[in-house]
């Protein structure tokens, strides 16, 4: 594997004019690599990041993220994906995606009561740490509306009661879809159908109080001071119909004792929860996460 991120530090946590992030993935061959640098070099683009995996060498999967920047990307764009198109899934038969990393990704954020992570995004999207807008956040209850509303990004309120499930996802469906381009759901304390999404068309990431799929359900400190656990921790995915089971992105611990109060925990598995969700969107907003099936290609 080769993985280099030495140019991605001038501006790993904001835009970048004139870069584009390029992402190919499909059956591994002789030559991926050569042939996409061949395109862009003939461009004249210059690589300033690269990194690659391949699961299996003889007939396995080959993952690529390649950072270039290029005077003048916006009018480049379509004589580079005509030739993209070509080479890479004509000739190589691969799937690719081509984008400009000089426009943020429009992240719609949905909430519950509690605001460790919501706000820790709202923070870091507001200080350049994250290249996202924030167009919406959304709620299932209104106790966190002025906090939203302090930084200046439209809270609205839909409740939701009981098992119902179909009118309020009708309602978030008609908010979101269109308007983001990936939904994060900062400890949004209600189940999604497979309907909700399907129907809202871009990604959703969650992020779980554990390594999954230990201590489901409410109160999962409580339950890991009975255990006498030793490490607690979170865990940052893709949603899916299968409740936690989506690709992981990022997993992180802190160590614990049988001294901790379950409020200690709690305080300690939420700063674990703010950056191990930071770092998920992060990635994703950089387009560092390949989806494979049921697993992520981080580069």
């Amino acid at each position: 594997m080769i993985h280099t991120n030495a140019a991605d530090t001038t501006a790993s946590h904001g835009l970048l004019h004139d870069h584009a992030s390029l992402i190919v993935h499909g059956p591994d061959r002789p030559g991926i690599v050569a042939a996409v640098a061949d395109v862009l070099r003939a461009r004249g683009a210059n690589i300033v990041a690269l990194g690659q995996h391949s699961d299996n060498p003889a007939g396995g999967a080959f993952f690529q993220r390649t950072v270039f920047h290029l005077p003048g990307l916006s009018a480049a764009l379509p004589e580079l994906e005509a030739a993209l198109h070509h080479v890479v899934r004509d000739e190589l038969g691969l799937t690719w995606r081509l984008r400009d990393l000089s426009v943020p990704l429009r992240v719609g954020i949905l909430a519950s009561r509690s605001t460790h992570c919501l706000l820790d995004l709202l923070w870091r999207q507001r200080r350049g740490e994250l290249p996202i807008t924030v167009p919406m956040v959304v709620s299932n209850h209104p106790d966190v509306a002025d906090d939203v509303r302090f930084f200046g990004i439209p809270f609205l309120h839909v409740p939701s009661a009981g098992a119902e499930r179909e009118l309020p996802e009708k309602e978030m469906v008609g908010l979101l879809a269109g308007n983001v381009d990936v939904v994060v759901l900062a400890r949004y304390m209600r189940v999604l159908s497979g309907k909700f999404l399907n129907d809202v068309g871009v990604p959703v990431i969650n992020i779980h109080h554990s390594f999954l799929p230990a201590f489901i359900g409410a109160g999962p400190y409580r339950k890991a001071r009975e255990r006498g656990v030793k490490l607690i921790g979170a865990t940052a995915h893709y949603v899916t119909e299968d409740l936690d089971e989506g690709p992981i992105i990022e997993q992180d611990v802190v160590r614990v004792s049988h001294a901790e109060s379950v409020a200690e925990l709690t305080r300690r598995g939420a700063d674990v929860e703010r950056q191990v969700l930071a770092r998920a969107v992060l990635w994703h907003c950089q387009d560092r996460v390949i989806r494979d099936h049921n697993r992520t290609i981080v580069l």
